[in-house]
């Protein structure tokens, strides 16, 4: 029988993964616990019974829902060993799943008010991040994030900071939240400045919207990576755009079904995107609060799409591909996926 390889094995990059949604939930209960912070009922319901919380961000109502029990969730993080914690623990979590590189993605303007301002805020999170990294042996960077729903001018601040720090582990700017809100041109020259600094292109697009935010991301942006993208697969010239040009669609489909994009995982254009010649890397976007790690994407892969072993090994190959690991790190983690693939199934 196919299908039989243990995919927390196979060695994979993760490329689509938010700070505070990294959480694990025993921890957000024991620092909430610890500031005396009263969490919204629905996330404390979800924490406690491992099921994740019943959201739905099609609409503004939903996707403010949502965002309330994100923002919950980091009023949590109040003290540098708060930050070093989690992303310690987001480290020895991918680690589990087979990562062996990990990009966290971060606006670090929501953590400057405690932790000491902007510049201190990033540096709290790069140290932890090198040093998790360190512990844990996985290759571990940063991509900065501006906002859409804040002003352009702020996101070219954020992108000046990214430059700044890119030869200290940042090495992405992105452009994160309600995709609804914000056209991407607004933000073209904060991207400008991050590409003239070295940093590749990651915004968020084709997910709560359709293709046309997709193609904005790539016209107005120029973005190397479509941070979801799976919306893409309504409009087959930006299918044939995508795979001409290689740009990564970071899919995320237990986030998918999760904010009801798609209402089941066979919803989920994997297949599609993948056969269109689009390269892909399976993201867990916010664990926390959608119940799942990066492994059970290519789980989700393999049983609701028909996903073969040498299918999955393609998708980590992808993701590698996709990454901004240095070559050697690739040559390693692709060594690591054929052994995986030419090993023994179970």
């Amino acid at each position: 029988m196919e299908h039989v390889r243990d995919v927390s094995a196979l060695p994979k990059a993760h490329l689509h993964l938010h700070f505070t949604g990294s959480m694990r939930s025993a921890t957000l209960l024991e620092l909430a616990d610890k500031y005396g912070v009263r969490l919204p009922e629905a996330l404390t319901d979800a924490l406690t019974s491992g099921e994740p919380p019943k959201l739905r961000a099609t609409d503004e109502r939903g996707w403010f829902r949502f965002q309330r029990l994100y923002d919950a969730a980091r009023s949590c993080l109040r003290e540098p060993e708060d930050i070093q914690r989690l992303v310690r623990e987001a480290a020895e979590e991918d680690a589990k799943d087979g990562s062996g590189w990990l990009e966290i993605q971060v606006d670090p303007t929501s953590y400057a008010p405690r932790l000491g301002g902007l510049i201190p805020a990033l540096e709290i999170i790069l140290d932890a991040v090198e040093t998790a990294g360190r512990e844990t042996g996985i290759g571990m960077r940063v991509l900065v994030a501006a906002n859409r729903m804040k002003h352009p001018l702020d996101a070219r601040t954020l992108a000046r900071l990214a430059v700044r720090y890119a030869d200290r582990g940042v090495v992405g700017f992105g452009l994160s939240n309600d995709e609804r809100r914000g056209m991407a041109r607004d933000f073209d020259r904060a991207f400008a400045i991050a590409r003239e600094g070295g940093l590749l292109s990651a915004p968020h697009g084709g997910e709560l919207t359709g293709p046309a935010s997709v193609r904005d991301c790539l016209d107005d942006l120029h973005a190397s990576r479509i941070g979801h993208g799976v919306r893409a697969a309504e409009d087959p010239r930006l299918l044939k755009r995508l795979a001409d040009r290689q740009i990564t669609c970071e899919v995320c489909p237990a986030s998918n079904v999760a904010l009801g994009v798609y209402e089941k995982p066979e919803d989920v254009p994997l297949r599609k995107l993948f056969e269109a010649g689009v390269p892909l890397a399976l993201g867990a976007d916010d664990p926390l609060l959608f119940g799942s790690r990066l492994a059970a994407q290519y789980e989700i892969a393999r049983q609701y799409h028909a996903f073969t072993d040498a299918e999955l090994a393609e998708l980590a190959r992808q993701s590698v591909r996709g990454s901004a690991a240095p070559e050697g790190v690739k040559a390693k983690l692709m060594s690591g996926i054929d052994d995986w693939l030419s090993g023994p199934a179970a």
